[in-house]
């Protein structure tokens, strides 16, 4: 079996893209993949995304509202999870979709509309929306991210259990992840090649230990 943990950007047009790309790999693969989508919100990325957008970094006013809007985005797709799996990923990625790629205001109507969209129940959301649950969660996903060493998204974790490696592979930035498909691979050559001490240790690819409390995924 292998396990895949992707960190993203829920307001990311550029995680979008890798989002696609990983989604359509999975749904095609013939191996048995479990698959994990992850909103990363912390003040490293923010200033990562300020960085990409030339916003300068002591403008207060437009990292607070781009802090806000990321955090809101990431807690509404948690929200969603409760109702399944696919709805949120669905949700995240048309957010994604209508903030970053069409450069549509993130708003609650915004938010309302894409639940319904994904056939999501409104009132079950807004309720669930409120919780302590929602936040319980999201701060779990970025404990998870803390404790593999996520610090950009899109970021990927790799657990190929095939390969009986014990270790997973960490993959940071989008000219990364395209190692994932080679990662997923269980032929002889492959088994050999990531066991050459030295492989991943190129720019952006890493071991990290393995951790059973981390294979839990919703």
């Amino acid at each position: 079996m292998i396990e895949i943990y992707l960190f993203v950007n829920p307001l990311g047009a550029i995680c979008l893209s890798s989002e696609k790309r990983l989604l359509n790999f999975v749904q095609t693969s013939e191996q048995k993949i479990q698959f994990r989508l992850m909103p990363l919100v912390n003040m490293q990325t923010i200033t990562d995304v300020m960085k990409r957008y030339n916003i300068p970094k002591h403008d207060i006013e437009a990292r607070n509202k781009l802090f806000e809007n990321t955090y809101a985005a990431a807690l509404d797709a948690k929200a969603l999870q409760l109702q399944g799996k696919k709805k949120a990923r669905k949700f995240l990625m048309q957010m994604q979709e209508e903030v970053a790629c069409k450069k549509k205001e993130y708003t609650q109507e915004l938010v309302l509309s894409l639940v319904e969209a994904v056939g999501g129940d409104l009132e079950m959301f807004e309720e669930d929306r409120r919780s302590d649950l929602v936040k319980t969660l999201f701060q779990e996903d970025q404990n998870t991210a803390r404790e593999m060493g996520i610090t950009t998204h899109p970021s990927a974790v790799v657990y190929n259990y095939a390969c009986e490696r014990d270790y997973g592979v960490l993959l940071e930035g989008e000219e990364a992840l395209a190692d994932i498909p080679r990662l997923c691979q269980v032929d002889k050559e492959n088994y050999q090649i990531f066991h050459i001490d030295g492989y991943l240790q190129r720019k952006n690819e890493r071991r990290i230990s393995h951790d059973s409390k981390h294979l839990k995924l919703m």
